[in-house]
């Protein structure tokens, strides 16, 4: 009786940490629907055909706060920005996030504000080119890898699909701007489908392959 009994409490923890998993990735049955919609939007896998060129500004001037109706329209093209990615994080639910800042950052300089962009596992599982090492030496982050790089970032172009990640949906003072390292805003990158470096020797961009 004891044996079966905790059993029970067994499954019943266990249920309730893969309810509590999936609800935290938003995949759990029952959630609301902007929570599946992010979902939704996180896992697309095709690139965008529809692209705009953004700026940091861009993305600052975006609403906050609007419908889902309003969203869904703002969410159905890609953009893409260029910049350098100050740090690289490898995030628990397997992205990779990119701080893509619009201004380089020598040794010396403290991180600035940023765009997030972020690299989802079905874009870069299997593709060596994406793999977290491989962007590393491909960025030269400023953080992210074991040493900061003297030669500096590298400046990149990234390319992806446009998304509000609502949680963070919140307005950044302009002290915070100027004096901090905040995120810009809640609008993304995410996923990142095309990633582009600058070739001085060329003068041209360079498609990082996957």
């Amino acid at each position: 009786m004891i044996f079966r009994s905790l059993a029970v409490l067994i499954f019943a923890a266990g249920a309730a940490v893969l309810v509590a998993g999936l609800a935290l990735l938003g995949r759990a049955p029952g959630l609301p629907e902007q929570t599946r919609h992010l979902r939704a939007m996180k896992d697309r896998a095709d690139p965008p055909t529809q692209l705009l060129t953004y700026t940091m500004g861009d993305f600052e001037a975006l609403p906050h706060h609007i419908p889902l109706a309003e969203r869904r329209a703002i969410e159905s093209h890609g953009v893409q920005m260029t910049g350098w990615v100050q740090r690289v994080v490898s995030s628990g639910d397997g992205d990779l996030h990119l701080e893509l800042a619009e201004t380089r950052r020598r040794l010396e300089d403290r991180d600035t504000a940023y765009v997030v962009a972020e690299i989802t596992p079905p874009w870069r599982e299997s593709a060596k080119g994406w793999a977290y090492e491989s962007l590393l030496v491909a960025f030269r982050p400023n953080l992210g890898g074991p040493a900061p790089w003297d030669a500096g970032p590298r400046r990149v172009r990234l390319t992806g699909w446009l998304m509000l990640d609502h949680p963070y949906d919140k307005p950044v003072s302009n002290w915070l701007l100027l004096h901090g390292t905040p995120r810009v805003t809640g609008w993304e990158i995410h996923p990142v489908t095309r990633i582009e470096m600058w070739d001085d020797g060329s003068g041209t961009w360079r498609e990082l392959r996957r």
